[in-house]
């Protein structure tokens, strides 16, 4: 017989790892002395040692390794555990891999830039939201030409709320569409709004949810908004994506004080590039 020294010297554990193992009756020694209460293994127990370190390599808990080395698994129900484990370790591996693409694309910035990009982009979704809103036509995508568009489209929506009583209930939102003719933007404005709100004069429309979109905040006035875009153009390139759509701006902080405190965040809906994950 082995002493729990011996034991765990040569199953290559830890002396406290075997009696916590006592205790929880997953390898019980052969022998207990019951003057000193030393243990006592047997070297037959190596092999059912060796199961429970194999299993556990593989992920499973304490519990699931007692369960199969006890044999109250059938091969069944083996199989589907391990198949379970399979799922979790590509799931996991996936998403190993996707953060080191983001972080070999930080990389790649700071050599190219020389500097840390100020810009911190995220991957999430966008709920959707009932907004009332009002639309309007510009020529072009450049902030110069949207920006008198949205003051007016915003000044108007907040004077025909209060005119219909009706309280916003969160941040004021933006999202943009190609004209139908081809000739220029339609930009919309809009402002949550509860999900009874009605008001004649007043157009309340459900704005759709983003499943997944590159999400980047701005601060700042919106006129200044260009390098973020860019950044975000960068950002998406970079890191295995697409855009499918104009960016929705949410204004999180506008409109009030000095305008280098304004917040926006741009969520501009993506998806993977083809075998990119």
């Amino acid at each position: 017989m082995f002493t729990i020294g011996d034991f765990a010297r040569h199953g290559r554990v830890s002396v406290r790892m075997l009696r916590h193992y006592d205790t929880i009756g997953l390898l019980r020694p052969a022998r207990v002395d019951p003057h000193s209460g030393y243990r006592f293994y047997e070297a037959g127990q190596l092999a059912r040692l060796n199961r429970v370190i194999a299993l556990k390599d593989l992920g499973f808990t304490l519990q699931q390794v007692q369960a199969i080395v006890d044999d109250e698994v059938s091969a069944e129900e083996l199989r589907g555990m391990l198949r379970l484990r399979r799922a979790e370790l590509e799931a996991a591996a996936a998403a190993a891999a996707a953060r080191l693409a983001r972080v070999e694309a930080r990389l790649r910035t700071i050599e190219s830039e020389g500097q840390m990009s100020t810009h911190d982009v995220v991957i999430k979704s966008a709920p959707a939201v009932r907004v009332a809103e009002l639309s309007g036509r510009v020529a072009s995508f450049g902030p110069e030409e949207i920006g008198p568009v949205a003051d007016r489209l915003f000044e108007e929506l907040c004077g025909l709320l209060e005119t219909a009583g009706i309280e916003p209930t969160g941040s004021s939102v933006m999202w943009y569409e190609d004209a139908p003719d081809g000739e220029g933007i339609v930009v919309h404005a809009g402002l949550p709004v509860p999900a009874d709100a009605r008001g004649d004069g007043v157009r309340i429309t459900e704005l759709p949810a983003l499943p997944k979109v590159a999400a980047v905040v701005h601060h700042g006035p919106m006129n200044d908004v260009v390098p973020t875009v860019q950044a975000l153009a960068r950002w998406i390139d970079a890191n295995g994506y697409r855009s499918t759509g104009y960016a929705r701006e949410v204004y999180l902080a506008y409109g009030e004080g000095d305008p280098a405190g304004w917040v926006t965040e741009l969520q501009e809906p993506v998806e993977p590039v083809t075998g990119t994950g």
